[in-house]
């Protein structure tokens, strides 16, 4: 008896995996186009380490709104302190090893955190190890007492108030640290790109988070008609955004130590935009716009001629301006 043979399937595998390369491209590409648009796109936060806003030569630490809001807080409240950007890059390279700069709620054995303190080590009560305004004080408190610690290795000075298992682990985290100090602390800037706030924001939220850090000095509250502000405008996505209230903090002496506290507080309200319902941040002739200019810090210059809403630019020189989306 003759064999009869059944021919084979054809296999079709590498057309199958070039389609689902294809696939696979686009999608990439679609979330590539949202990112880069003005108002769309899943929200994101970039450190820069000069405020150019260009990214060709300039170092940068990509990061999450979470991430950012909580990195902002750290630098925030060292240099409320008024302690040398060292310090914030101390802080900000043991946060980042210790939880990502997330504020975890578990952790080896009783760590907490964002530096994963123990309640069980006397760092405080767990409420007060997860409040980031706390344990970025009490990480300062401790740092400060190290002797000579600002001319010691990073990993040096975090491990003497850490007491990590690892403590070389820290020393991959200088360089981004510094790129994030020089954001929040020096000539560098934070965009945060992403939809404009879709829920009215509070100011009086916003007001208590900024004295809790940098106390009341200079800091005051305007309505609409208070002859600071209350310009309409429109979000990129087209709704309506009037900003009833306005709160203001001013830079009311001058030197090095009031410019750090300006753009730190500049900063940190950009970093916590989306959670507060922040529409827009002025200072020193610049601005930030939510759900516009990807993101990024603009000067007049910058988008005058595009901005139809007014001028939202219009803070002087050493003065915040943080206006509220209704």
């Amino acid at each position: 008896m003759s064999e009869i043979r059944v021919p084979r399937p054809r296999r079709r595998r590498p057309l199958r995996v070039a389609v689902g390369l294809l696939v696979l491209l686009s999608v990439i590409g679609y979330f590539a186009v949202q990112r880069a648009s003005n108002g769309g796109g899943a929200p994101f936060c970039v450190a820069r380490a000069d405020a150019s806003g260009r990214d060709g030569g300039t170092e940068k630490y990509e990061m999450s709104p979470e991430q950012a809001a909580n990195a902002a807080t750290i630098a925030a409240v060292g240099i409320a302190k008024g302690l040398p950007d060292r310090a914030v890059t101390i802080a900000l390279a043991t946060a980042m090893q210790e939880s990502a700069l997330r504020n975890l709620d578990h952790g080896d054995r009783d760590s907490l955190g964002l530096f994963q303190q123990r309640p069980s080590m006397g760092w405080g009560t767990p409420e007060q190890i997860t409040d980031p305004v706390y344990s970025a004080g009490i990480f300062y408190d401790h740092l400060v007492d190290v002797p000579g610690y600002s001319r010691l290795p990073l990993t040096v000075a975090a491990q003497k108030v850490q007491r990590s298992g690892y403590p070389q682990a820290y020393a991959k985290h200088e360089p981004d640290a510094t790129v994030l100090t020089a954001a929040f602390a020096g000539g560098g800037s934070l965009d945060c790109g992403g939809p404009a706030p879709t829920q009215p924001g509070d100011p009086q939220k916003v007001r208590a988070g900024l004295e809790r850090i940098f106390g009341k000095d200079g800091m005051h509250t305007a309505g609409p008609q208070g002859g600071q502000g209350g310009q309409a405008g429109r979000s990129a996505g087209g709704r309506s955004v009037e900003e009833p209230e306005i709160t203001m903090v001013e830079k009311r002496d001058a030197g090095e130590a009031a410019t750090r506290r300006s753009r730190a507080m500049a900063h940190w309200a950009v970093a916590n935009a989306r959670e507060m319902g922040i529409a827009r941040v002025s200072y020193d002739l610049r601005g930030w716009v939510a759900g516009k200019d990807r993101g990024r810090w603009q000067g007049r210059e910058d988008a005058g001629a595009k901005n139809g809403d007014g001028d939202p630019y219009g803070a002087a020189p050493g003065e915040v301006r943080i206006f509220m989306a209704r």
